[in-house]
């Protein structure tokens, strides 16, 4: 595979998170970007962790299928494909530094418009949840940060929240809308040869990886209080956003 002994180990770890960001807790997924990205080309590491993103998918679409929330998908998908073209048109040209200080600051400046939304509705006697306006701006961020590095969790979290969800429904309905998403990306990414034979043999030896990774997700995220829930997923998503600023 032509693959350091580092990388490896790496890689192992976070499929290990893959699975677990899945089935527990989403926002953990923009520090396995961050993580891949570091120990691999940024450009190359998309294409090793989308086909890994896939799997944790497939696995938490099958055991949450029942906990999903369609409307809140339907209206955001065609905002996403947006993005994910854009992505896809930048992706040889970017400044992965620059890019990443810009999605950091953007996932923080969302997580304040979360919290203050109360007052930021009165002042504009607006109702965020309701908005089509924000619902787009949402779906092309999140469509154009997947596409370029797999950093859609938080701001995917975001668009959820505002929706008040439990957190199976949180869960299940993020899990199918990532499952659309990376699918959707593949053509992209294998017509740029992120995703070639030597990634998809690598991505094979961490299946099972992934696997066992999902499975604790799934023992963990019924022991997580509801009303810690939205803190955790919040914190994780300002923890993240902080750390592209700085790393």
């Amino acid at each position: 595979m032509d693959y350091s002994y580092l990388q490896v180990i790496v890689t192992i770890l976070c499929a290990v998170l893959v699975g677990f960001t899945k089935t527990g807790l989403p926002t953990l997924g923009i520090f396995v970007a961050a993580i891949m990205a570091t120990i691999f080309p940024a450009r190359e590491s998309v294409g090793l962790l989308t086909p890994m993103l896939i799997a944790g998918d497939i696995v938490a679409i099958l055991y949450y299928r029942k906990a999903v929330v369609w409307k809140h998908l339907f209206f955001l998908l065609p905002w996403v494909l947006a993005g994910i073209v854009a992505g896809f048109f930048v992706l040889d040209y970017i400044n992965n530094g620059a890019l990443s200080v810009l999605i950091g600051s953007l996932v923080l400046v969302l997580i304040a418009v979360h919290l203050f939304k109360g007052k930021l509705e009165s002042a504009l006697h607006i109702s965020l949840a309701k908005s089509r306006t924000f619902t787009g701006v949402l779906g092309v961020l999140a469509g154009f940060t997947t596409m370029i590095g797999n950093a859609a969790g938080s701001i995917m979290s975001i668009y959820l929240l505002s929706k008040g969800m439990n957190k199976t429904t949180f869960v299940g309905t993020n899990a199918f809308f990532f499952f659309i998403v990376n699918v959707i990306k593949v053509p992209f990414t294998v017509y740029l040869g992120l995703i070639n034979a030597r990634s998809l043999t690598l991505n094979a030896w961490m299946i099972p990886v992934v696997l066992a990774g999902a499975a604790i997700g799934f023992k963990v995220l019924p022991l997580i209080p509801q009303k810690y829930f939205q803190a955790i997923i919040l914190a994780l998503a300002a923890f993240g956003g902080v750390y592209l600023i700085l790393f």
